[in-house]
């Protein structure tokens, strides 16, 4: 599978983790979208319908990660959203996946992680 076809939503408010996603995923070739904040990756969704997966930070200002997972999975049902978080305590896993997110990875992201997961949605990389 190849991704420069694929649109990644990075939806993180902290600059040097944004800077880290980028790094990593530019390398795949894929188009990647940056949100600063929940309302921020709600428009984006919005305004970008061919968005194939969302990293979604659980901790931003304005709406959380949780509350524009909701309104995007309104609009858009297929695309999944993968949540990450830095304040990872031992329920945050179960509480993404139970509030609907289809995967979790909590930081500091390992690249070799990151690309796991992604690959699990957008396909593995060649």
């Amino acid at each position: 599978m190849d991704w420069s076809t694929k649109t990644i939503l990075i939806a993180e408010d902290e600059d040097s983790n944004y800077l880290y996603l980028e790094a990593v995923l530019q390398k795949t070739g894929a188009s990647l979208l940056w949100a600063r904040s929940g309302e921020e990756a709600i428009d984006a969704c919005k305004q970008n319908p061919k968005i194939d997966l969302i990293l979604m930070d659980l901790q931003m200002p304005n709406i959380n990660g949780y509350e524009a997972r909701q309104q995007i999975k309104e609009l858009f049902p297929d695309v999944p959203q993968i949540a990450q978080t830095a304040f990872a305590m031992a329920d945050d896993e179960k509480r993404a996946m139970d509030a609907g997110f289809d995967a979790y990875i909590s930081k500091p992201i390992r690249k070799g992680n990151l690309l796991a997961i992604v690959g699990r949605f957008l396909g593995p990389l060649e």
